[in-house]
């Protein structure tokens, strides 16, 4: 039966999307197929909240099936357009487990009318309603008395309100907020966050008819967290200029234009969002050809409106989550997540967590884990767009600390220009760093019997891929991930000869973690040893069936090989034949079969026939592969062919964790990989307490 929860609001602007967006990522970390649904939306253009979570990786659905009615068919017939709403619903409904509707915005002509309109929905589809209010310019007292008139509203109509969102609270009172609402349903407080509601400085070019005359137009998408009018003489200007700053001076000012062009490039002034030149004005030639020249790629836009109507226009123009950054998209998850117990929410709401693993669930699991004990990792790329900007999501989504390999400036400028906030990254420029030195001592000290010295080793150590590894070594962080824009070898190399192999683990090998729809496998090795012999195949399987415990997985360990059981014979099944047993001489505790096929291995029909009675047959969790080539081209066609989620390659048996991504990572899979490192480092040190 599938759960519909409904979001209510009484007036617009209460931050219905950033409540929507939470339970959308709680949902899918808990049940199999999760669905949007806007019940009335206006005529023109689509809808830019359903849009927003549409494009969540949870959900895969049309957009026009997500839509009831427009605003014109409720005014022209509500009991019509209700009908509309309630069948198309339904419909959609049947797919999913879990349908989050998002109530109306007011963003029309708005009378008393449409909260019950809203609560006629709700209690004909039967969803609990969460209602959301705006407390922004409001007292405890007045949200409450909001709520009140609201909850009145919505039972009148025979709506039942399941919980209360306070939006928009006073940081310094949020508590007071909480409190005063006195309801007999949970209540949640949400503070004001300026940088969610700040428009884009895009936003700010349209509200002010204006068009860019110089800049990156990419760079037009970063929010413009302050507004300065820049009339004032340059160093009062200066004074006042904030991370952010979307300053309005007039055309003419050539001295001001310069100026904050100086400051923005300079390293110890904050780095602006953009400028508009108002009053209609072209710049002077000799300013226009300076602007050009400098190559700058801060925004700079023209306007025809005076000063005062372009503040006026700048002030009151409000950003939208759904056109926001990856940054604000990102606070406001986490903003969800710090404020709002999520068991309390699936009680409220009466929703039950699904028995099958689905890729968004594992993540999820991943990133909950890696909170719980956060780890420090060190992210060598720091030129790459893509490593940024996971850094960022990885950072307020609170899931590791971090250190980033690079030039401070340059990385924390490019960050700035894609809108991203890494103000609590460790930035570290391996050139010029203190570390050096001591680094390049103890590679010397590792590698003397190689013949290694001191100067040599500062020179290698600069390498940003030895550099991340002797900071693991040396315990100055925990983890590194590495490989966006280095090869495996440069990645993992350096591993090799300064972290090594842990305790009783002969080989390093790497495993996948194979997301199909409804549950997670393991596959190994994958993507470093080649040909394993029989002693090194044993020792994969016990590294994998390890990696397995660590993330969730329970362990029944098949053996791969063209032949199941006592049916074959050659030199490659006899390997995989001992393999198995060496297994099971060194890890009596651990399921395993082998040699088996993949079919009697996974499916429950096959294995019935080809191993009856076996406890690993028809339900695998953990596969061998013979050899790479098996392994490689196994998991690419179950990828490519299933749809399935391939996680990894996740590196196993070093003493401390490294892991490698693929030079065409995505950021998910940047993101996804430092979780996993960090929950590495976690169980490391957990072995490292119990052995002291």
């Amino acid at each position: 039966m599938t759960r519909s929860v409904y979001l209510a609001s009484p007036e617009g602007s209460t931050g219905k999307s950033t409540i929507a967006l939470g339970l959308l990522d709680l949902f899918t970390a808990r049940v199999q197929k999760v669905g949007v649904f806007r019940p009335v939306v206006a005529a023109e253009g689509s809808d830019r909240v359903l849009e927003l979570l549409l494009r969540h990786d949870g959900v895969d659905l049309d957009y026009d099936a997500c839509v009831g009615v427009t605003y014109e068919q409720v005014h022209a017939d509500a009991d019509a357009a209700l009908d509309t709403i309630l069948t198309k619903a339904r419909a959609l409904a049947e797919e999913c487990q879990v349908l989050i509707v998002v109530g109306s915005d007011y963003t029309d002509v708005a009378g008393p009318t449409e909260l019950a309109f809203n609560a006629r929905v709700a209690a004909n589809l039967g969803a609990p309603v969460v209602l959301v209010l705006g407390a922004q310019g409001r007292t405890p007292a007045q949200v409450r008395q909001v709520s009140e008139v609201a909850v009145g509203e919505l039972a009148a109509h025979h709506a039942r309100v399941a919980g209360i969102v306070a939006n928009r609270c006073d940081p310094a009172s949020i508590e007071d907020y909480r409190t005063g609402l006195h309801a007999d349903v949970p209540v949640w407080t949400f503070p004001e966050v300026p940088l969610l509601s700040a428009p884009s400085v895009r936003d700010l070019m349209v509200a002010l008819d204006g068009e860019m005359v110089a800049g990156e137009e990419s760079l037009l998408d970063r929010e413009a967290e302050h507004m300065l009018v820049g009339a004032m003489g340059i160093n009062h200007m200066l004074d006042r200029l904030q991370e952010g700053s979307f300053v309005i001076t007039p055309a003419d000012r050539g001295d001001a234009i310069v100026a904050l062009l100086a400051a923005h490039t300079a390293g110890d002034f904050p780095t602006l969002a953009g400028i508009a030149l108002n009053g209609g004005f072209d710049l002077d030639p000799q300013i226009d050809r300076l602007v050009h020249s400098l190559g700058e790629r801060l925004p700079i836009l023209r306007t025809d409106l005076g000063t005062f109507t372009a503040a006026k226009v700048v002030a009151g123009t409000r950003g939208l989550l759904s056109s926001g950054t990856q940054r604000k998209v990102e606070l406001a998850r986490s903003s969800f997540e710090a404020h709002v117990d999520a068991d309390a929410v699936l009680a409220a709401l009466d929703v039950e967590a699904s028995d099958v693993v689905t890729p968004l669930m594992f993540e999820h699991m991943l990133y909950e884990r890696a909170r719980s004990e956060r780890r420090h990792i060190v992210l060598p790329e720091g030129t790459d767009d893509r490593v940024l900007r996971a850094a960022s999501t990885v950072l307020s989504r609170g899931v590791a600390d971090l250190t980033i390999l690079g030039v401070e400036q340059q990385v924390r400028q490019r960050a700035v220009e894609l809108g991203l906030d890494l103000t609590a990254a460790t930035i570290v420029d391996p050139v010029s760093s203190d570390l050096l030195e001591q680094l390049a001592q103890e590679y010397a000290r590792l590698r003397e019997h190689k013949g290694m010295t001191v100067e040599r080793a500062r020179e290698i150590v600069i390498d940003v891929s030895y550099f991340g590894t002797l900071m693991v070594h040396l315990g100055l962080a925990d983890g590194m991930v590495s490989g966006a824009q280095h090869t495996t070898a440069h990645t993992i190399r350096p591993s090799f000869e300064t972290i090594k192999t842990a305790p009783g683990v002969q080989i390093v090998s790497s495993c996948f973690f194979m997301c199909l729809a409804d549950k997670v496998l393991v596959y190994a090795d994958c993507a470093v040893n080649p040909d394993p012999d029989a002693e090194q195949l044993a020792d994969i399987a016990i590294s994998s069936a390890r990696s397995a415990v660590q993330f969730g997985v329970e362990p029944r360990i098949a053996m791969l090989s063209y032949s199941t059981g006592e049916s074959g014979s050659g030199a490659d099944v006899e390997k995989v034949r001992a393999a198995t047993e060496l297994v099971r001489q060194r890890a009596p505790e651990l399921v395993v079969e082998g040699p088996i096929q993949y079919d009697a291995a996974v499916d429950p029909g096959v294995a019935a026939s080809k191993m009856p009675g076996s406890p690993v047959a028809g339900q695998a969790t953990v596969l061998i592969f013979p050899d790479l080539n098996t392994g490689n081209n196994t998991y690419k066609a179950v990828q490519r062919t299933s749809g399935a989620v391939a996680v990894g390659p996740v590196l196993q048996g070093l003493n401390k964790p490294v892991n490698d991504l693929s030079r065409g990572a995505t950021v998910k899979d940047i993101i996804t990989t430092v979780a996993i490192t960090a929950i590495q480092a976690q169980d490391a040190a957990a072995s490292a307490r119990k052995d002291a």
